[in-house]
């Protein structure tokens, strides 16, 4: 390997220098690329669902109990008739009401209470207890007092029994503002209602839609309050604007509705606009029964495009209970075709979703707020709507949604399982939106890496939640900022081995946990730390291994007993091999290589003989064609566990039976393993018998010719491998028989400008092939005058520090190349120069 000298320096890879001064970048590099490695790999792949369900086919919410469905049929008889329906359920009949004025009280007569209106002529009262009475009442003038006089219109829409009301109330004296008069008899203690308000306005049942809202109601004080007027306004506006479009609405939707969806839509749109204008949204509008019950008719002509419009309007009608389940249902029916995504783009359907998100009750409209998540889902899968929904914060809102449910998330609780359902839905739109590179940031800024764990901690037991999960922290693990958060939040690692190990089972969660550790584990040696402390961290890994090296798939096989010992005389074949397997086994062996980088963690695992006994059984049993990748990172995990030489180390004690197994590796066309091949005999050439091995098994011609290679880091590691031989004297001769030394020379020569580490590894190299004695002094006449005179040339011109970097411009690079020069290859270049002058005299 690298100079043994230099190896002896260091007890462990990454102790201190004594030197206060801070480490140079060539150091840092130097240390990286001559001992221990972290692996890469691929993010798992997810297939994308071709179909749109609220819980896929293969989710554990499929056979749960009272699961929201992903069908439905729905129509316009499924919406409750606003106002006209009580809050038990149960429809009334029309009321024939007709008040009577009554007489002057007596002192001898009792006091009948009547009741009081209400503070605001505009609000409802509403609740079980006030049925559908508190519905139809209205504030009106006192019994004892006249109405005004109305405008001579009003009087013709008046019937006669109001006109004759209301002449009879002529002369009498205006109420005080409080709706009470003074009398020296008893006090009235309440209003009635006059004959014009006596009528409730029952539009599906009394009165077509073009006498809707017809009448005005009677001012007080000669049309000089506040409320007076307010109401002639709001008349006004529902005559000459609500009414004509209801009525347009109605007529086409009686007609051809399927040639007029484009001018139904535009109606809609005009009706919103002038309710907004009229500031009438929301539950202010007096009409507002009318308008939902002209919309939710139109439901029935199943147009996607027009039901979108409807549904905004209703949303913005603070439609509530069953009208809002069933308006969110009406939304998710037509997110559930992937070619209506087009409507949602043109409409602002998705402001609405979110402020349903945004004000709704969990535990009151917890369906409606599934389906709405359901459909933002759905949505989520279409780049222009996900990019929507960013512009849009769905991040904030689905932050504070999860936080809005953790109270419901204790496992007991009454919506427990609902909570459940939502989250499922919520955790796959935010996988999606992981995708989206302008939600990496929002990741981070609004918590919700950790807003996620917390999730996880309560519903650990719901694999649907834990897999969508684990896929947002695979994405999100990949990015520097992401990961930085994710390394920062102590409680994940526990919790990723508790998760492991209770669904050891669910190949796609496991294969997304262990990527994730592997990509924490790569970046910091803090996570490195970290995750070997947790409790059972090791021992979970290890059972993981053994499951997917046998059994290979666990979902469709019958799983071998864990711990059941593998008979000796038994030979050993895998489970046919699954590739689901064999990407979690990738996963987590690349786990255990970034792990083991630090020194605690790599000691007890190079010391631990179940880790090296399944790595040694996954060089057996795997083919390098058929498991490549596994192979490289097994190999890897091998190099970075033997730089620990322990007595104990249980991977000393198998060094030979890991050469063997290492060289069909080094045999094969992937350039990959043969890197990680000549790496491990880096490593485990220090050891006499694999030094043997090496030579007798003619692996060094192998070696020899790997300085040919135009890639750095092969020549490197070959150059390892070479110093290492060259310890012994009988290998000298048959190394520089085999051409070693010349391609040392051309190795020097061609790549010394660009990486002064590899041109100092070349010299070590030389060192120890001329370190000779007795009948090999003769070395270096088997080098001939030429190549001596060659190596004595380059070894003058890199020595001189204005030859040496004369490639090199940039300022930082320069500086770089200039460190790397004179730590790693200058002392030696002048010490083997010094040698050949010697010789050569």
């Amino acid at each position: 390997m690298a100079s043994m000298e230099r190896k002896h320096e260091h007890a462990c890879p990454f102790i201190m220098r004594n030197s206060a001064s801070k480490r140079t970048s060539a150091e840092i590099v130097s240390e990286a690329r001559q001992y221990l490695r972290t692996l890469h790999t691929q993010r798992p792949f997810t297939p994308r669902d071709g179909h749109r369900h609220l819980f896929g086919e293969s989710s554990a919410h499929v056979n749960s109990d009272g699961r929201p469905p992903s069908t439905f049929s729905l129509h316009a008889r499924n919406f409750d008739a606003p106002d006209s329906r009580p809050g038990s359920g149960i429809r009334l009949s029309p009321l024939d009401y007709k008040p009577k004025l009554v007489a002057p009280y007596s002192v001898e007569e009792p006091v009948k209470a009547h009741p009081k209106p209400p503070c605001d002529p505009l609000e409802v009262k509403r609740g079980a207890a006030a049925g559908a009475r508190a519905r139809f009442l209205r504030t009106s003038s006192l019994t004892t007092l006249p109405p005004t006089e109305r405008s001579t219109e009003e009087k013709k829409r008046s019937t006669p029994a109001q006109r004759q009301q209301s002449a009879k109330g002529e002369g009498r004296t205006p109420p005080d503002t409080d709706h009470t008069e003074l009398h020296s008899g008893p006090p009235k203690t309440g209003p009635h209602r006059t004959a014009n308000e006596g009528r409730p306005m029952r539009p599906d049942v009394d009165l077509p839609v073009t006498e809707w809202g017809a009448g005005l109601l009677t001012g007080l004080g000669n049309g000089e309050s506040t409320a007076s007027r307010k109401e002639d306004a709001q008349s006004a506006v529902r005559n000459d604007k609500i009414l004509p479009l209801l009525q347009e609405l109605e007529s086409l939707a009686a007609g051809r509705p399927e040639d007029s969806v484009d001018r139904l839509c535009d109606l809609c749109n005009h009706l919103h606009v002038v309710l907004a204008e009229q500031n009438m949204l929301g539950r202010r509008c007096d009409q507002r029964a009318g308008i939902l019950r002209t919309l939710f008719r139109l439901i029935d002509l199943n147009s996607a495009q027009l039901s979108l419009h409807i549904a905004k309007l209703c949303l913005a009608l603070c439609v509530s209970g069953n009208n809002l389940l069933n308006i969110c249902k009406l939304v998710f029916k037509i997110s559930r075709s992937e070619c209506n995504d087009v409507l949602f783009q043109n409409n602002s359907i998705i402001d609405s979703l979110l402020g349903v998100l945004c004000t709704e009750d969990v535990c009151a409209s917890g369906e409606a707020l599934l389906y709405c998540v359901g459909s933002l889902k759905f949505l989520s899968g279409n780049t222009t709507l996900l990019g929507l929904l960013l512009a849009k914060s769905f991040m904030s809102v689905a932050q504070q949604l999860i936080q809005r449910l953790y109270p419901l998330s204790k496992p007991g609780h009454i919506h427990f399982t609902m909570a459940g359902h939502i989250l499922v839905q919520l955790t796959a739109t935010l996988r999606n939106l992981a995708d989206h590179p302008k939600s990496h940031p929002l990741f981070v800024s609004h918590s919700l890496l950790s807003e996620l764990c917390m999730v996880l901690q309560h519903h650990d037991e719901d694999e649907d939640i834990c897999t969508n999960i684990a896929r947002i922290y695979s994405i999100l693990s990949s990015y520097s900022e992401c990961c930085l958060a994710l390394t920062q939040t102590p409680g994940c690692y526990q919790l990723f081995i508790e998760l492991l190990s209770k669904h050891k089972r669910k190949q796609d969660l496991v294969v997304r946990l262990l990527f994730t550790l592997g990509n924490l584990t790569a970046k910091s040696d803090e996570a490195r730390e970290r995750l070997f402390r947790c409790q059972g961290c090791v021992d979970t890994l290890l059972r993981l291994y053994r499951r997917y090296q046998w059994t290979g798939n666990s979902h469709t096989r019958r799983p071998v007993p864990e711990k059941a010992p593998r008979p000796a005389d038994k030979p050993c074949t895998p489970a046919a091999g699954s590739a689901e397997a064999e990407d979690v086994l990738v996963k987590l062996v690349r786990v255990v290589a970034n792990m083991c980088i630090h020194p605690a963690a790599g000691l007890s695992l190079a010391c631990d003989a179940a880790c090296t006994q399944l790595l040694v059984e996954t060089l057996e049993l795997r083919s390098v064609p058929e498991s490549k990748e596994l192979l490289v990172n097994v190999a890897a995990t091998i190099n970075n566990l033997s730089f620990y030489q322990a007595d104990s180390s249980a991977v000393r004690q198998k060094q030979l039976s890991i050469a063997k197994l290492v060289l069909k590796l080094l045999l094969c066309c992937s350039s990959d393993a043969v890197l990680e091949a000549v790496r491990v005999y880096g490593n485990l050439s220090q050891s006499k018998a694999v030094r043997d091995f090496i030579m007798q098994n003619k692996v060094y011609q192998f070696v020899v010719a790997l300085l040919d290679s135009e890639s750095y880091e092969v020549c490197f590691s070959a150059c390892g491998v070479l110093t290492n031989l060259a310890l012994d004297p009988p290998n000298r001769v048959t190394l520089s028989l085999e051409g070693a030394a010349v391609k040392l020379t051309d190795c020097l020569r061609d790549f010394a400008p660009w990486d002064w580490q590899l041109a100092g590894q070349v010299c070590q190299t030389l060192w120890n092939l001329t370190e000779s004695s007795g009948p090999e002094r003769d070395l270096l006449v088997m080098l001939g005058t030429k190549e001596r005179e060659t190596l004595l040339e380059l070894l003058t011109a890199y020595s001189d520090e204005a030859q040496a970097l004369q490639w090199m411009d940039d300022v930082e690079t320069r500086d770089f190349h200039r460190a790397c020069w004179e730590m790693e290859f200058l002392p030696v270049a002048q010490k083997l120069k010094n040698r050949l002058h010697l010789w050569t005299d």
